[in-house]
């Protein structure tokens, strides 16, 4: 009885993941929405502040929903995954987990939140581009748009646009995550700091630091999800070279955006690897 207990699916850690997620996401949007317009169009942060102050408050708040729905779910399905994985697989190798085993975890958690949270990402990357707003007023206007094309297209130009795109950087970016946060925390908790500090620490450093790395692959995913309708798309190696067109030819211009990105990921990671963790601990 006890194995058959050890193999069930868990929803704690679903619980859990969806609570610090949410929290996470509240804080963090505003910054994430102007990372997101230096993004698409290659503006300063004082350029990007600017244009979202002339939209007002209605249009600030314009896109809230999908990505506070989206990141509730998306922490409650990657947290679980990734725990309810590494109990199975540890029926086959003992604790603590091995680096593969918590990087395998990862990696599946992710293609699995690619693939059932890539619609959203679409839906809110149309709605936040300031270049949509008359054609797509609200989130029905889009679906209206992507219910329209026939049943393949539907799919590859709506929903699920950019979808290789997402698998590669949620699989990489959760396999880094999971295989370097405890690790990084266990390590900081041995130097006798407060105990929520080592979570906070571990996830700010893992998120900034794959954040950074995964940059260029979420610029390229921030303009081809953008592209709305057969005239406007442009297959994978054109929107590539149009954005790096646009971006002068530079990297460093590539990464614009990426100030505030450390902020975002820094605050993000910190707070739900923090929040999780005390969650996890108040739980017993």
């Amino acid at each position: 009885m006890e194995e058959n207990h050890h193999k069930r699916w868990s929803s704690a850690s679903c619980a859990v993941g969806a609570a610090s997620s949410f929290a996470t996401t509240l804080v963090t949007f505003p910054v994430y929405k102007t990372i997101f317009r230096q993004q698409l169009h290659a503006l300063s942060i004082t350029e990007a502040i600017s244009q979202l102050r002339q939209e007002g408050l209605a249009g600030f708040a314009r896109g809230i929903a999908p990505p506070l729905l989206a990141r509730t779910l998306q922490g409650a399905l990657m947290y679980g995954t990734h725990d309810n994985l590494l109990r199975a697989f540890s029926d086959r190798s003992p604790r603590p987990y091995s680096l593969r085993d918590r990087a395998f975890a990862g990696l599946l958690s992710g293609f699995l939140e690619a693939l059932a949270f890539g619609p959203f990402e679409r839906v809110q990357n149309v709605l936040q581009d300031g270049r949509t707003v008359r054609r797509f007023p609200t989130t029905w206007s889009i679906l209206e748009e992507f219910n329209s094309y026939a049943p393949k297209e539907r799919l590859a130009l709506g929903y699920y646009r950019g979808l290789s795109l997402i698998l590669t950087r949620n699989g990489l970016g959760c396999a880094l995550y999971f295989s370097f946060k405890d690790p990084l925390r266990d390590g900081l908790s041995d130097r006798g700091l407060p105990r929520w500090l080592p979570a906070l620490v571990s996830g700010s450093v893992n998120g900034t630091a794959i954040s950074f790395l995964l940059f260029p692959l979420s610029v390229l995913i921030a303009n081809v999800q953008s592209q709305v309708g057969k005239e406007e798309t442009l297959r994978l190696p054109a929107a590539a070279a149009a954005v790096w067109r646009a971006r002068g030819r530079k990297a460093t211009l590539l990464y614009r955006g990426g100030s505030l990105l450390i902020l975002r990921a820094g605050v993000t990671w910190g707070l739900t690897t923090a929040i999780y963790d005390l969650l996890v601990d108040i739980r017993g």
